[in-house]
């Protein structure tokens, strides 16, 4: 049986530090480990970019980064059934998502879990080489992508080229 729902338009945010580990939180709304990067929805009439920005600052509680790359497609992913069926009233099969890798230009003080409505109960830097571990299985083909996608970009950061 092919499920015929659309994906949910949504934006992904790898936000690196200077050491080029990937800040990961831990989602509140599920018992367990349940590591991912920050992503939400696009609101009508917002570009992608726009969405990231302020999906940083509502998830994160601070806007201390800037833009280094935008994936060139759209990747998505389809939730879990019995998941699918509980979230956004059963509307989407899952979420396709423009991905941005941003560079952190705070403190780790400067992030605020609880400075909007909280997904994470908790949060890490973790190693770029790691992330995909950390992550649930049903993510995981999308975020292999996105750090395949983006580690050049990683590297030139770390190296002063951008």
């Amino acid at each position: 049986m092919t499920d015929d729902r659309p994906y949910r338009p949504c934006v992904g945010l790898m936000l690196i530090n200077d050491r080029g580990d990937v800040f990961v939180g831990d989602r509140i709304d599920t018992p367990g480990a349940h590591w991912q990067m920050p992503q939400g929805g696009i609101d009508d009439g917002e570009t992608a970019e726009v969405a990231a920005l302020r999906e940083l600052e509502e998830e994160i509680g601070t806007a201390k980064a800037r833009i280094l790359a935008e994936s060139e497609d759209w990747y998505a992913y389809d939730l879990p059934k019995d998941l699918s069926r509980k979230i956004w009233k059963g509307r989407y099969r899952g979420q396709k998502q423009k991905w941005f890798l941003l560079a952190f230009e705070g403190d780790d003080g400067d992030i605020r879990l609880d400075a909007h409505y909280q997904e994470f109960s908790d949060w890490q830097w973790a190693p770029f080489d790691e992330l995909t571990d950390l992550i649930v299985p049903f993510k995981r083909d999308t975020y292999e992508k996105v750090t395949t996608e983006f580690r050049s970009f990683v590297t030139d950061y770390l190296h002063g080229k951008i």
